[in-house]
């Protein structure tokens, strides 16, 4: 089959951060496939055939992409941040698993981006210095309990937490739930950064500890870091922000 996917990671929003091998693979599809505002992102040529969804219909763009690619289509699907990391490359192989068996023989290359994860880290100093992990709060495909469990055992485990999917309109009440939950296993000073839209133009960081940690100060496109007791914060002058990292040594218990 001459068809092919390329999932492509767009990067966070600033164009600074798309890869070199992302830039060289959206200047070579036929078709661009995604949630409307990452598909609108990408400037791409007037004969490229834009393909646009709602945010809750990946495995639906994703066996349209599949299909578009069989019949010889050169198909960019494209996520904000990196594909892999609560993207669209998931959706596409689970598409792939539970779809014809002509899929499998397609040509599909995942195209790394800059998570969003990684990009507010280096804005804040270095919170992912240490051990770290990564919990999307959205409820839509786990249970709310479930959450609430990795959230207690990351804390217990001593790892920095990396929140994505905070909150919504339509999930207003799980990121307050999530902050409750780690008072009870986390210190009142532990430091908490959110990151919003870092990169952009409407970029906007406010950092607390978590006894002071307001949901509120979030929305969709903020990410939310959560320290742990190797994590510190550096006094800077003129009213900057502090440093935040996270020291890569941990004493025994």
């Amino acid at each position: 089959m001459s068809g092919r996917i390329s999932i492509i990671g767009l990067g966070p929003g600033n164009a600074l951060q798309i890869t070199p091998q992302a830039t060289q693979a959206l200047a070579n599809v036929t078709d661009l496939v995604g949630y409307g505002p990452y598909v609108q992102r990408v400037n791409a040529p007037a004969h490229v055939v834009r393909h646009v969804s709602d945010n809750r219909e990946e495995l639906a763009r994703a066996r349209h992409a599949l299909e578009m690619a069989e019949a010889g289509r050169h198909v960019g699907v494209v996520s904000g941040g990196d594909a892999g990391v609560f993207g669209m490359a998931s959706a596409v192989f689970e598409a792939v698993q539970n779809g014809p068996a002509s899929w499998r023989t397609l040509d599909i290359q995942v195209v790394p981006g800059v998570s969003a994860v990684m990009a507010a880290a280096a804005r804040l100093g270095a919170p992912l210095g240490g051990d770290f992990c990564v919990i999307s709060l959205s409820d839509n495909l786990k249970p709310w309990l479930v959450v609430l469990r990795r959230l207690q055992l990351a804390a217990e485990a001593g790892f920095v937490i990396a929140l994505y999917n905070p909150r919504s309109h339509a999930r207003p009440w799980q990121l307050a739930d999530a902050l409750e939950h780690l008072r009870h296993y986390l210190p009142d000073s532990v430091p908490v950064a959110f990151a919003r839209a870092i990169g952009r133009p409407d970029e906007a960081v406010k950092i607390a500890q978590l006894a002071e940690a307001d949901a509120a100060w979030a929305d969709m496109s903020t990410l939310v870091l959560i320290g742990c007791t190797a994590s510190h914060l550096i006094d800077r002058p003129g009213g900057q922000l502090p440093w935040f990292y996270t020291s890569r040594k941990v004493e025994a218990d």
